[in-house]
């Protein structure tokens, strides 16, 4: 990610996909992965099928690229979410609440993909995927332990909660539409509210 994005890790400009990814990424949506064949991906790109290959040797590698933007993509803005929050726990809960929402919402259906094809990724891929995933999680269990050991947050399950939240915001991917009742920021505004009911914020 550039620098210019990740000092606002809520600007959400243009795809963040090179063209080729974007067209793969449409063919997964509408058909699943295993449904896609190489040559939908290439006729939505305009490219010819030894074209695609190109850039691209396998289908996998491009469902492992669109993953992997994904998972460092969230990465980036959370970390910058966090940096921007400082030592504050409380804060550094919403502004990641915040982060998970709004990627989720914006970046809907690169978000869906990368957590309904994981069944899709073969061997040390899927590995690694599964890592950065886990990698991800411990972001927010860190925030509810500290919260908990600082006594701001009184709840008695903090890995627990810590995973409900994750999934709560992450499920957006799910069934959110921009046409909707709420825009993002009012919908994570909300789950902010949700959150620190279930911390038990003091």
């Amino acid at each position: 990610m550039d620098a210019e994005v990740r000092a606002d890790w809520r600007s959400y400009l243009g795809s963040g996909l090179p063209p080729i990814l974007m067209s793969a990424l449409a063919c997964f949506m509408e058909h699943g992965y295993h449904g896609t064949t190489v040559r939908e991906v290439a006729a939505r790109a305009e490219l010819s099928v030894p074209g695609l290959y190109h850039h691209y040797p396998a289908k996998q590698d491009l469902l492992v690229a669109i993953v992997s933007h994904a998972m460092d993509d969230l990465w980036e803005r959370s970390t910058a979410a966090l940096e921007e929050a400082g030592s504050d726990v409380r804060r550094r809960l919403d502004l990641l609440v915040e982060c998970l929402v709004l990627f989720h919402a914006y970046r809907r259906d690169l978000a869906f993909i990368a957590y309904s094809e994981i069944r899709s990724l073969a061997g040390e891929v899927r590995d690694t995927y599964i890592g950065a995933r886990d990698r991800q999680q411990r972001l927010m269990d860190q925030v509810l332990q500290d919260g908990v050991a600082r006594k701001e947050f009184t709840t008695e399950y903090p890995r627990e909660v810590s995973r409900a939240v994750v999934t709560m915001c992450t499920g957006v991917s799910q069934w959110y539409r921009p046409e909707g009742e709420y825009t993002p920021q009012q919908l994570a505004e909300r789950y902010c509210a949700m959150t620190r009911m279930m911390v038990g914020a003091v």
